[in-house]
């Protein structure tokens, strides 16, 4: 289903009554894409998701930035560091 075309913005009056009202998007925001995301953003969403904590705003735009091939490259590249650290413990402990 393609995403609708405005949003919706809600204002509380009281604790159980809420307004809604829509706002359209500008033109540019429709159509523009999202610019990629830089090679430190996607070591922070591989450094996050490897520990499992994640905020969903941020999730929502790493989903948004981030290539499917960036993920599994910058994926490999962290179970690389991260089996070179284990490595390196386990040979530190067991000298």
């Amino acid at each position: 289903m393609p995403p609708l075309p405005w949003t919706i913005d809600s204002y509380s009056l009281s604790g159980d009554i809420t307004l809604m009202k829509p706002s359209r998007k500008s033109a540019s925001e429709e159509h523009a894409s999202p610019r990629k995301a830089s090679i430190v953003q996607v070591a922070k969403a591989v450094f996050f998701s490897f520990i499992g904590v994640r905020r969903r705003a941020d999730y929502e735009s790493d989903a948004a930035r981030i290539t499917p091939v960036q993920a599994i490259v910058a994926g490999i590249i962290g179970v690389a560091i991260l089996l070179a650290g284990l490595l390196f413990l386990v040979s530190m402990v067991t000298k």
